[in-house]
Formats: structure tokens, C-alpha cells, sequence
């Protein structure tokens, strides 16, 4: 058999539970020639790094896997793909939004050192608040921007989907779910697009119960958070992540449910906001309008004006 090629270099800053296990994903994909892994803390991605790639026998993956500790970014040069989880983590009681002052001079940094060492890179960003930190990575990147997008969407539609597969009892492959608009509490799970083997979600399961299920799925990470009492969720998230870095490095051109800057669609413009959008080797191809009710054109047009005040201050930040 052929060996199967791969091309490109990804980094995650950020040697946490998200970070490294963004990093173990992208490895086990297979299809990046490195995967670089840095945080401030000496030693911590330097160990991770050489974890993993002593899985790389057993799991059957070429990847190799690079550890840069103490903040530095020597080795991260030229990465075609970089995904921010520096940051904070919530704790129970705290919403998104309380993180953004701390998180917001960690953001910006990370950001001036990408620009610098990758500027021809595609950033995800995850770190949260998610819309307002997006806003502020392609502001101190000062990079296009169709290529700083944020990792939101990807991650509610997954919780919407496995809330409603397991609400039904169903397998999630026959579940169709869709979230839109900010990662927080104006995020628009989209229930008009949402199917089970095909038929409107509406046509299986009662209104009072769909509508549980959209309140569960806005309250999905402060639900991990106060049983995990000392950290936030990273397995669905870094899987989220790892699938956007991959369809940049592919160019597949696969629809994702992103934070995206929005231009006009939907009748909104000049925001950073959750949409369905085209990813490929330059990012953001094109933001995909969707068919909405009113009701939930309505949500997102709140949502658009929910972060845009949020994403200004964060300029002077």
C-alpha cells in the first residue's frame, strides 16, 4: 500500500487538557507533517509531545509530534494552521463572559507572536469568550479575515445532536442538529434544520421537549463544568477543533458551523459571529446562508447585536 501523504505543519498553543488533546487528534489523523505543541510552562509540551509520539507505534501514525515550553515559539515558524486554547478555563458559577479581561491579555499576545512567526497562517481560535477572543486574535494578527475563525458552532451542534439521539434513544448518525449565533447565551440552536433518519425533529418529538433540549444545549458547557468542578470540557471540543485544522490543511471545502466574520449575510454585517461557512486552505471560502424561521433569524440577529458591543471593547484590551 501506498503510504498515505502528508503535508503541512499545525500549532496548538496551549499544553492543557484541550491543547494536548487537540494535538493527540491531530496526530492520529495523520495527514499534517508536525504537529507543534506549545505552552509557557518549561518541560509540560516537551513531555507531552514525546508521550505521543511513543503512541505512534501502537496507533499506526507518522505524525510527528514537536513540545516548545516556556512560552517561546522557536520551531512554530511557517505553521499553515494555528489553533488558540491559551486561556483560563471556567469554573462552576462562571460564565464565558467573566473570563474576558484575564483571557483577553493572554489572547492578544498569543496573537502577536502567530503574526509574527506564521503570518501566513489560518488561526482557530477556542479560547473563551469565544466570538469576542475571534474578534481579538484577527485584530493584533491584523490577518485577513477569512483566516481567524472561532471554534463554536461545531461543538453545540455536536451537544445539540447527541442531546437529541439521546433523548430518542437513536444512534447521533441518524441525528441532524444545527447551532448558530454566539457561543454563550444568545448561541440559536436551529431546530427547523434539525432531522432524525430524515424526518423534521418536530414530526418525532413533542415542543416542550425540543425546547428542553435547546436549553440544555446553551447550557452544555456550564453543565461539564460543574460536574468536572475543576476544569472545563475538552473532549468534544478538541475534536471540534481538530475537524476545522483538517479541512483548512485538506482544503475540503467542507460546511461547518464556525465563527466566522459576517458580511451581509443573513442581513448582518461586521460581526464575528456563529454561521455555517465553507472552510479551505485560506480559511473562511464563504459564509453558507441556511434556510431560518423567522423566530430564529430573529435569535440571530440578537445574537449579532449580543456580541458586537462585547467585540468592540475588546479592541482596547
Amino acid at each position: 500500500m501506498a503510504e498515505q501523504p502528508r503535508n503541512g505543519k499545525v500549532t496548538v498553543v496551549g499544553a492543557g487538557f484541550y491543547g494536548s488533546t487537540t494535538a493527540l487528534r491531530l496526530a492520529e489523523y495523520d495527514v499534517f507533517e508536525t504537529v507543534v505543541l506549545t505552552d509557557i510552562v518549561e518541560g509540560k509540551p516537551e513531555g507531552l509531545a514525546l508521550d505521543i509520539n511513543q503512541s505512534r507505534p501502537i496507533e499506526g501514525f507518522e505524525t510527528r509530534v514537536v513540545g516548545v515550553g516556556g512560552g517561546s515559539y522557536e520551531g512554530t515558524e511557517g505553521s499553515d494552521v494555528v489553533v488558540v486554547t491559551a486561556g483560563l478555563p471556567r469554573k462552576p458559577g462562571m460564565s464565558r463572559m467573566d473570563l474576558i479581561e484575564t483571557n483577553a491579555g493572554i489572547v492578544r499576545s498569543v496573537a502577536e507572536n502567530i503574526a509574527q512567526s506564521s503570518p501566513d497562517a489560518v488561526v482557530i481560535v477556542v479560547s473563551n469568550p469565544l466570538d469576542e477572543m475571534t474578534a481579538l486574535a484577527q485584530l493584533a494578527t491584523g490577518f485577513p479575515k477569512e483566516r481567524v475563525m472561532g471554534q463554536a458552532g461545531m461543538l453545540d451542534t455536536a451537544r445539540f445532536t447527541n442531546n437529541v439521539a439521546e433523548e430518542l434513544g437513536v444512534p447521533v448518525s441518524s441525528v441532524r442538529t444545527l447551532t448558530l449565533g454566539s457561543h454563550g447565551d444568545t448561541m440559536v440552536p436551529v431546530p427547523s434544520r434539525c432531522t432524525v433518519d430524515g424526518k423534521p425533529l418536530a414530526d418525532v418529538m413533542a415542543p416542550d421537549r425540543v425546547e428542553h433540549l435547546v436549553q440544555r444545549t446553551r447550557n452544555g458547557g456550564a453543565e461539564v463544568v460543574a460536574l468536572l468542578k475543576t476544569g472545563s470540557a475538552y473532549y468534544a471540543p478538541s475534536a471540534a477543533a481538530a475537524r476545522m485544522a483538517r479541512a483548512v490543511i485538506e482544503d475540503s471545502g467542507a460546511v461547518m458551523p464556525v465563527c466566522a466574520w459576517v458580511d451581509g449575510e443573513y442581513g448582518i454585517s461586521g460581526v464575528y459571529l456563529g454561521v455555517e461557512a465553507e472552510i479551505g486552505r485560506g480559511g473562511v471560502r464563504r459564509v453558507v446562508e441556511g434556510d431560518l424561521t423567522d423566530s430564529e433569524l430573529a435569535g440571530l440577529r440578537e445574537a449579532a447585536e449580543a456580541v458586537r458591543a462585547k467585540q468592540a471593547d475588546v479592541a482596547d484590551m
